[in-house]
């Protein structure tokens, strides 16, 4: 039971994610899709190329990050930052399978009981102290399991951790989590030194604002509303990197202006969509440019639109079906995210290949089919063309969520649904849907992770109802067959047996549909075509840039 609680509160408030809509899609307008064209990572042009040392890599990241640590809060502007000073135990490759970082090997026991990690030795922190499995077994005692909003469901099975030695950790758990090992890289999971939080209040601890870590790069300043500086760590672990002298995050508010940084060079890496989809043609030229398209695998991130099933006209699921069956997912894809991404097929994106299952009922652009069943559903068409009328609510506290929820309002508009729009600021909106739970519609962009139990299973599982934590159940979809499916997948360490489970609850999702998903949304790195990096990461948005270069510019 108190597992159960810690996963209710933990998986699944996103207080710390902010909504993708706000940072993937400012200043987007109707236009050709141009992602058909757009070319993935530039590690494969690397790879014919000699890595070069030097140069400072100049790094757009907004907004600008509150603090400096993602050890214990999981938001994307923090962590693209933090992951280059502090590390995890893992990194994720482009099929979301974890490769060695701090961690060279682990092991789980046949029972799923007991998790095995070996550290790599002879690994400094920055001020010159070892790293130590002692590191590791306060940080996850000490600040993922309990402060972390993720992490406390991650790690909520997590009964004791031995360290027997400098270099072991050896983890125990009440009852399997085969998703831990989802969540123990840079993004959700950077282990901190000991030595200077033991003792102290963590989320206040001064380190958090100057950073001492085990990464390639060395915290040296942050000029508030300017930039964060980092330079080259002589003395990481791995021989011969870092490549660069050192890293400028710059902070740029204006999406305008980040694109003409980059065009001048007075940046040479856009991080996370924060260039508007509607310029990167602009930036399409190959020789000049590389559009970067792999970098937010590990995010899984999903645009949808949630229904309220309180309400008595949407508690019919042949109401959300007929919706879902009123919506162009390919139109919406091609207008609004401007071929950036794919018509999602269910709860569990095609990203994460270990737990998708395309073998779920789907809802192709029909409006014969939508009318038919808000006609089964006693919607009939009155005198003035309408069935009935409902609100939508969006975040319109910034970027372009207003398009997306016009896009949605004309769709239902053509079956006789009255959309009413209803924007406002981050705070009112996620108040109207998730406290004062007054909302008919609303739309989003949540990240599923690699594992379902942790990026899924919040929005669906009746214990994940709770009023006032965002992020969460918010649509009061309850059912207690699902429940017992979901739970059952959390605990089961045969992946065989776990994936079943896990497709069994999408088709169950599929069907009942209180959640519509509609686009698996592609995150976009811009940079310069001199920029390289040899290893292709699904994780690298969090990347920690060891491995990054630049190449000299022509005549230099």
């Amino acid at each position: 039971m108190k597992r159960r609680t810690l996963l209710a509160r933990g998986a699944l408030s996103r207080l710390a994610v902010p909504l993708a809509t706000s940072l993937a899609l400012i200043g987007v307008a109707q236009g050709p899709a141009q992602a058909q064209t757009a070319k993935p990572v530039n590690a494969a042009k690397a790879a014919d190329l000699t890595p070069v040392s030097g140069g400072v890599l100049n790094v757009a990241v907004s907004p600008e990050p509150t603090l400096l640590t993602s050890a214990f809060i999981t938001t994307m502007n923090i962590g693209q930052v933090s992951s280059k000073v502090l590390e995890g135990l893992v990194s994720f490759d482009l099929n979301l399978q974890p490769v060695p970082a701090l961690a060279t090997s682990w092991q789980l026991s046949e029972d799923g009981l007991t998790l095995r990690f070996k550290l790599r030795e002879n690994v400094k922190w920055h001020d010159g102290k070892d790293f130590t499995s002692a590191d590791v077994e306060y940080t996850l005692l000490n600040v993922w399991k309990k402060l972390h909003p993720f992490g406390r469901a991650a790690f909520a099975n997590v009964e004791k951790v031995d360290t027997p030695d400098k270099s072991t950790v050896v983890i125990h758990l009440s009852s399997p989590a085969p998703y831990l090992l989802n969540y123990i890289n840079s993004y959700g999971a950077q282990i901190l030194p000991k030595h200077l939080y033991a003792g102290t209040d963590v989320q206040n601890n001064p380190a958090n604002l100057a950073p001492v870590g085990t990464g390639p790069f060395v915290f040296k300043e942050w000029v508030k509303g300017s930039h964060v500086r980092l330079e080259r760590n002589p003395h990481y672990w791995q021989k011969g990197q870092p490549y660069l002298q050192g890293i400028v995050f710059k902070f740029i508010p204006d999406a305008a202006a980040r694109a003409v940084a980059l065009e001048v060079g007075e940046i040479d890496v856009a991080l996370g969509s924060s260039i508007p989809l509607s310029n990167l043609e602009r930036f399409s030229d190959p020789a000049k440019w590389t559009i970067n398209l792999d970098d937010g695998r590990y995010l899984s991130t999903i645009f949808l639109t949630q229904f309220n099933v309180r309400r008595p006209y949407l508690s019919d699921k042949r109401v959300r079906q007929a919706f879902a069956h009123a919506i162009d997912k390919n139109a919406l894809l091609k207008v609004v995210f401007w071929g950036y991404g794919k018509p999602a097929t269910g709860p569990v994106p095609s990203s994460v290949v270990n737990y998708y299952s395309p073998d779920t009922r789907q809802y192709p652009y029909d409006l014969k089919k939508a009318e038919a069943l808000l006609d089964e559903a006693g919607f009939r068409k009155g005198p003035d063309g309408k069935r009935l009328k409902v609100t939508l609510d969006y975040d319109g506290g910034g970027g372009t969520a207003s398009r997306e929820a016009e896009f949605i309002r004309q769709s239902l508009g053509r079956v006789g649904v009255d959309v009413v729009l209803r924007g406002g600021d981050t705070v009112s909106y996620l108040k109207r849907v998730f406290t004062d739970q007054d909302y008919d519609l609303m739309i989003s962009s949540l990240h599923r992770l690699p594992d379902p139990t942790l990026g899924v299973q919040r929005l669906f599982w009746t214990r994940n109802i709770i009023k006032g934590a965002p992020w969460t159940n918010g649509s009061g979809y309850s059912n207690p067959a699902l429940d017992k499916i979901m739970e059952a997948a959390a605990d089961e360490a045969n992946p065989t047996r776990r994936k079943a489970l896990i497709t069994q609850w999408q088709q169950i999702v599929q069907e009942d549909l209180p959640v519509l998903d509609l686009i698996e949304q592609t995150w976009v790195t811009v940079s310069t075509a001199r920029f390289h990096k040899t290893v292709a990461q699904g994780d690298g948005l969090f990347a920690s840039y060891a491995d990054a270069w630049l190449q000299p510019a022509a005549g230099k």
